[in-house]
């Protein structure tokens, strides 16, 4: 008869943690009822979503940043670039104007008259060239200089005494430049 109450001791034991056991299973269950029932998932996991979606986002917005900055400076370039250059077209238009002026400046008047339409072309084309020089346009010099391919084309070769060979002899149509751009090449004859 003594024995009988210490078993019913020990099975009184183990039964209370068995009872403490399903009160968390319950927990967790009932913890769970309620994400469900209202839709929303875990916690931790809504956290690492957002996290995902907000390295996402500054990622693209770094590259929209980057490309947005890439795009302005392009285009400062150009606008720069057609600022610098903005002459050319009417520059290329007007060499003509300014060769036919030298070649009406290289005939010898022969009287008064003549003389004073001279002095004309003469005044027309400091006028011209002076606003073209204001603007960046400039003839290149080529004579008695070594010949430059970058600057120059040339026509025709001839051995000529006393000079070095790849020296322009003479300058067959004058070269121009805008700032640092060819506008047109100098046709040159050079030395062989």
């Amino acid at each position: 008869t003594g024995g009988e109450p210490e078993a019913e001791e020990t099975a009184a034991k183990p039964e209370e943690p068995a009872a403490e056991e399903p009160k968390e299973e319950t927990e967790k269950p009932a913890e769970a009822e309620a994400s469900e029932e209202t839709g929303e998932p875990d916690p931790a996991a809504r956290i690492a979503e957002l996290e995902g979606q907000v390295a996402k986002l500054k990622n693209a917005y770094a590259m929209a940043y980057a490309d947005t900055e890439n795009t302005r400076k392009r285009l400062s370039k150009e606008f720069d670039q057609n600022m610098k250059y903005h002459i050319q077209g009417f520059a290329l238009d007007i060499l003509p104007v300014i060769d036919n002026c030298e070649r009406a400046l290289a005939v010898k008047p022969k009287d008064t008259e003549d003389e004073n339409y001279r002095k004309a072309f003469e005044m027309v084309l400091k006028q011209l060239t002076a606003a073209l020089k204001k603007e960046g346009v400039e003839e290149i010099e080529a004579l008695g200089q070594p010949y430059d391919a970058n600057w120059m084309q040339a026509m025709m070769t001839e051995a000529a005494e006393g000079v070095e060979p790849g020296t322009v002899t003479m300058v067959l149509q004058k070269g121009y430049k805008l700032k640092d751009r060819l506008l047109r090449a100098a046709m040159v004859k050079v030395s062989e």
